[in-house]
């Protein structure tokens, strides 16, 4: 190999925001049984990036626990690149539960003081991050603390000063902050932003705005170059200035629809990165998303490549 290899292979994609062990409530048991698995939005992002062939990396920091050494063994298994991941000896590995109901699955979050909640402007590689062709981030990623807000905040500049794609998934959690601050921030770093990936309830909740088209239009105008709007069951709308396409669901069996945005979002940007247009991004990842909701827990039904290819029939 040459002494090239390492920028060879660095990542394409990179994520920011806070990884989480997941315990996802299971039918049955009383409802006492709980399935551990992996959550944190752009932690699945990102795997749904890697599971579609990008080259991918994580920025965040873990606790030096047991929960972060298996985020690690489940990135190896998932080819992220986690050598920017840094380790917090005094701070843990954030945790959420999640139950299913009637309105359907909640989420109950043990984040407080974790590790990825204390990364700061001066842990951000700025380096790493020019070399990479897009880095993504959420409004979880800037909700979680306010050095970690100047965090991703001093990402998206480097981002911009080295000609790497920003893509923002607004992921509004109103137990982190209030809708104004969220407002605030979350329509700032949208004019920020290359790619949008709202989800419709979010993007509704901090405009008032219920029209698809209005909403996109809306996005587009606050300065974000591609919006890919996230309609649920709805299928998704995807536009730029210059064109839209309104996306159909895919025909789906869902059980558990916990990672089906990220899903959605990790195979648009992918795809973006590999040279889709803006129109065959938003149909794969419609797929890829419809898929991803057949099985339970964020991360384990992410389907590869060669699944949503199977699915699409080509």
């Amino acid at each position: 190999m040459s002494h090239n290899s390492p920028e060879i292979l660095a990542p394409e994609i990179l994520a920011v925001g806070e990884p989480m062990i997941e315990f996802n409530q299971v039918k049955g048991g009383d409802g006492r049984n709980f399935l551990q698995g992996f959550g944190g939005d752009t932690s699945n992002f990102i795997i749904a990036a890697a599971r579609q062939g990008a080259r991918t990396g994580y920025l965040s920091a873990l606790g030096a626990d047991a929960n972060g050494a298996m985020f690690r063994a489940l990135w190896d298994a998932e080819g992220v690149d986690h050598s920017l991941v840094l380790e917090n000896k005094a701070a843990p590995t954030g945790m959420y539960f999640v139950t299913h109901g009637p309105n359907g699955h909640e989420f109950n979050f043990a984040r407080a003081g974790s590790a990825a909640s204390l990364y700061a402007p001066a842990d951000v590689p700025r380096d790493a991050i020019g070399q990479a062709k897009a880095i993504h981030l959420s409004g979880i990623s800037l909700a979680i603390s306010n050095i970690a807000c100047d965090a991703c905040y001093t990402a998206i500049h480097a981002a911009r000063e080295g000609g790497c794609l920003v893509s923002f998934d607004t992921n509004l959690r109103l137990k982190l902050w209030s809708k104004d601050r969220a407002r605030a921030i979350m329509t700032d770093v949208i004019g920020l932003s290359d790619i949008l990936l709202p989800s419709y309830d979010d993007i509704v909740a901090i405009t008032d705005i219920t029209k698809p088209d209005v909403l996109a239009d809306w996005c587009l105008h606050r300065g974000a170059k591609i919006v890919a709007l996230k309609l649920g069951h709805e299928g998704a709308l995807v536009a730029n200035k210059d064109r839209r396409f309104r996306i159909p669901p895919h025909p789906c069996t869902p059980i558990d629809a916990t990672g089906a945005g990220d899903c959605f979002g990790g195979s648009f940007i992918a795809r973006i990165v590999a040279g889709d247009d803006l129109e065959a991004a938003g149909r794969y990842a419609a797929v890829a998303a419809a898929l991803s909701t057949e099985g339970y827990g964020a991360v384990a039904p992410i389907p590869t490549a060669a699944q949503v290819r199977a699915a699409m029939g080509v």
